[in-house]
């Protein structure tokens, strides 16, 4: 089965940049669409952004677009997500998840379309 850990995160003041690293085993890369997720204290997890499994496809929530990009490297079986322009609202534990799926032509931001999930990287953008 797929396992997915997240790395990266940590403390950033704010206009600063991150990258946030999702690292894959137990299967090919190539047949899961990739999808981060953040949750802050006493708010609902919300969907950051997502990937198809080629890379094909991206969607991003409408309050990254713009800042956050998120690419994907099958071949070191790592997503990434690269984050600018943060903002205090940014801060939040930040989760990895994955889905097999053979689609290139979309991923969703639902958390109920993903079936592995890594532990979560916390963020903090602060001065």
């Amino acid at each position: 089965q797929l396992q997915v850990v997240e790395s990266g995160g940590g403390l950033v003041q704010p206009g600063g940049s991150l990258r946030l690293s999702c690292s894959a085993s137990g299967f090919k890369l190539d047949y899961f669409a990739i999808a981060w997720f953040r949750q802050a204290p006493g708010k609902e997890r919300e969907g950051v952004s997502c990937i198809t499994g080629s890379g094909g496809a991206t969607n991003y929530a409408d309050s990254v677009k713009g800042r956050f990009t998120i690419s994907r490297d099958n071949a070191k079986t790592t997503a990434y997500l690269q984050m600018s322009s943060l903002k205090p609202e940014d801060t939040a534990v930040y989760y990895c998840a994955a889905v097999f799926s053979w689609s290139e032509a979309q991923c969703g931001l639902g958390q109920g379309e993903y079936g592995f999930w890594g532990q979560g990287t916390q963020v903090t953008v602060s001065s």
